[in-house]
C-alpha cells in the first residue's frame, strides 16, 4: 500500500522535535488511526531514520539519541532566493492557510542549514526593510487550492461550493481551466456547463472543492492569465469610460494595463494626425473618476473623450489647478530651498 509521502514527512517533522511521542498523540496530530502510524514509522525506518518505539506505560515513539538530519545542501544564492521568495509571497498576500505557513516553512528550511549560512541569512532578514506594507487579503483554503490545481492538470470536472460577493451561496459544477495569482488573489478561470457560460471566481470565495469522475477539453490556445485580466478590465463599475488615444499600445500600457482598460484595433486616423501615430479605443469601468486625469497627463499622449462627461469636467479642471499653480509666485525665502537629500 502506497503511503502519503506528506504524512511520513509531517510525521518525522513531529519527531524530530524532541520527546517521545505517544501512537495515540500521533495519529490525532496527523488524522489517521494508530494502525496507519506504525506503517508510518516503518517507511521512516525503511529509509534509514532511527524511530525507536518505547515501551511502557509512557511510551510511544522517538528518534535515536543523537540522530539529526543532514543539512540540506544549498548554495548562498539558492537559501536567499528561497527564504525571501518564502517572504515575498506572504506580503503580496499569495499565503494559502494562515501566515505562520511560511514563518515555519522558514524555520524548517533553516534547521536544516549549515550554522554559517544560517546565520548570514538571519543577517540579511534581520536588517533588510520594506518600503510598503504586507498585503492583507483573504487567502484561499489550502484543499481547495491544491483540488482546483488537480483538476486543472488532469482536466476534470470540479464540484464547487461558492459565495457570491453579495453573500449568495451556490453549489455547481465546475470546469477548470486555469489558476491565476493576481495583485495579492488567486482566481480559477474555465467554464460553468451549468449555464453554459465562461465565468472567472475569486478562490478565496471557493468554500469546498470536491473533483469528480470525468474529463473536459481546454479551449485551444486558451491563456487564463489574459481572461481574468480582460474579465477585471470589463466588470461592471459606476462609470464606463471610452477614451481615444494617439499612441502604441505599449505606451498606453504603461499606464493602464490589461486588468484596468481594454483596447481595441486601430481605427481609422483623421488625416492631419498621421504622422504622430495610430489613435486606439481605449475602454475602461472605473467607481470613481479621481485618479484618471493625472493618468491621462502623465502620458503625454493626445486624447479625446468619448464619455462620460464627469471625465470631461475633471480634466478640465485638473488643467485649471496646474495652470494656476504654475502661474503663482513663491513665498519670499522659499524659493531654492531643499531640506532633504538623496545620493
Amino acid at each position: 500500500m502506497a503511503r502519503p509521502t506528506a504524512q511520513v514527512l509531517t510525521l518525522l517533522e513531529l519527531l524530530q522535535s524532541g520527546g517521545v511521542r505517544t501512537a495515540a498523540e500521533l495519529a490525532d496530530r496527523l488524522g489517521v488511526d494508530e494502525r496507519t502510524v506504525r506503517r508510518y514509522v516503518d517507511h521512516l525506518n525503511d529509509l534509514d531514520v532511527p524511530v525507536e518505539s518505547v515501551r511502557g506505560r509512557y511510551g510511544g515513539y522517538r528518534l535515536a539519541s543523537g540522530y539529526r538530519m543532514p543539512p540540506l545542501m544549498l548554495s548562498d544564492d539558492e537559501a536567499l532566493a528561497v527564504l525571501f521568495g518564502l517572504v515575498a509571497v506572504r506580503r503580496a498576500g499569495l499565503v494559502t492557510g494562515t501566515g505562520t505557513a511560511t514563518e515555519t516553512a522558514a524555520a524548517k528550511i533553516r534547521r536544516m542549514l549549515p550554522s554559517r549560512l544560517a546565520g548570514r541569512l538571519d543577517a540579511v532578514l534581520e536588517s533588510v526593510a520594506f518600503t510598503a506594507g504586507a498585503r492583507e487579503y483573504p487567502a484561499p483554503d489550502t484543499g481547495v487550492l491544491l483540488a482546483v490545481a488537480e483538476a486543472v492538470r488532469y482536466h476534470r470536472p470540479l464540484s464547487i461550493r461558492y459565495a457570491a460577493a453579495d453573500g449568495r451561496r451556490s453549489e455547481r459544477t465546475f470546469h477548470a481551466y486555469g489558476l491565476v495569482a493576481h495583485s495579492g488573489r488567486w482566481y480559477v478561470t474555465g467554464a460553468d456547463p451549468g449555464i453554459g457560460e465562461d465565468r472567472t471566481l475569486r478562490l478565496d470565495r471557493v468554500t469546498d472543492a470536491r473533483i469528480l469522475l470525468g474529463s473536459f477539453e481546454s479551449p485551444a490556445g486558451l491563456d487564463p492569465a489574459q481572461r481574468v485580466l480582460a474579465g477585471l478590465a470589463t466588470a461592471p463599475y459606476r462609470h464606463h469610460v471610452i477614451l481615444r488615444i494617439n499612441g502604441t499600445a505599449e505606451q498606453i500600457r504603461a499606464v493602464l494595463p490589461a486588468s484596468v482598460a481594454t483596447l481595441e484595433d486601430e481605427l481609422p486616423t483623421p488625416h492631419e494626425d498621421r504622422q504622430n501615430g495610430q489613435w486606439l479605443r481605449v475602454e475602461l469601468r472605473a467607481e470613481r473618476l479621481y485618479w484618471l486625469p493625472p493618468l491621462l497627463a502623465s502620458l503625454d499622449l493626445p486624447f479625446s473623450i468619448e464619455q462620460p462627461d464627469e471625465l470631461r469636467d475633471a480634466v478640465a479642471d485638473l488643467a485649471n489647478r496646474l495652470s494656476s499653480s504654475a502661474r503663482r509666485v513663491s513665498p519670499p525665502g522659499v524659493a531654492g530651498e531643499n531640506t532633504a537629500h538623496s545620493d
